[in-house]
């Protein structure tokens, strides 16, 4: 038997989603947190939040096996340490605050967008032939989030997917990720500071607190 662990909503969760995985983390450890127990149900969106320099981003980062740590991540069955990582990081796919792009324009970045997410999230089709040049720090965050669903993950880490947007905009990227996320049952971990924005999105909400994790009420500070 699986143990239970920080937000485990198992048995409310598996009812929608039987042929979807489970994000879990075990005894990871990442440097400035430690022993960190979680674990995100098919369809979820769990927040977390905490002080700058409390860890967020490098608990994301373990998460998706890009950096170094110690305990253990599962995609349902499937565990990170015996998964060669270039396959985990295409189930598992953190799209960070600071998006990279190498190439002049954005269809060199991109597979095909997911269905309707152009215009979901405001651009027409003539953007994948723009120059990435030309593209604010708003535009490169959503089209990073499109870009990371073009590669169709099985979870998403996402690390302040909003910060560059207005208002607006940056509720309809929340609508479009909770339509996603419940109709896929993809399990997703959202970094967010803003209370508003938890009470709307989260079904739960986990806060880093003296290098441990605990959860509270995701309208606690509204």
């Amino acid at each position: 038997m699986i143990p239970r662990t920080v937000g485990d909503r198992r048995d409310v969760t598996a009812r929608f989603h039987d042929g979807a995985a489970w994000l879990r983390a075990e005894n990871l450890d990442c440097g400035i947190l430690g022993r960190v127990n979680l674990a995100v149900g098919p369809g979820e969106i769990v927040c977390l939040s905490g002080p700058s320099g409390s860890g967020k981003t490098r608990l994301l980062r373990a998460m998706a096996d890009l950096d170094d740590h110690a305990g253990e991540v599962w995609l349902g069955d499937r565990s990170q340490s015996r998964t060669p990582a270039h396959c985990w990081r295409g189930w598992v796919i953190l799209v960070p605050a600071e998006s990279q792009w190498w190439a002049e324009t954005v269809r060199e970045h991109f597979l095909d967008p997911p269905p309707g997410g152009l215009k979901a999230l405001g651009f027409g089709p003539e953007v994948m032939d723009w120059q990435v040049s030309r593209l604010s720090s708003g535009e490169k965050q959503r089209l990073a989030l499109l870009r990371a669903l073009s590669h169709q993950p099985e979870a998403l880490l996402l690390d302040e997917p909003t910060a560059n947007l207005d208002q607006d905009t940056t509720l309809a990227v929340e609508r479009w990720v909770m339509d996603l996320a419940r109709d896929q049952g993809l399990p997703v971990l959202w970094v967010a500071h803003d209370p508003a924005q938890i009470a709307r999105i989260a079904s739960r909400h986990l806060r880093i607190r003296g290098g441990r994790l605990e959860e509270v009420p995701c309208r606690s500070s509204i």
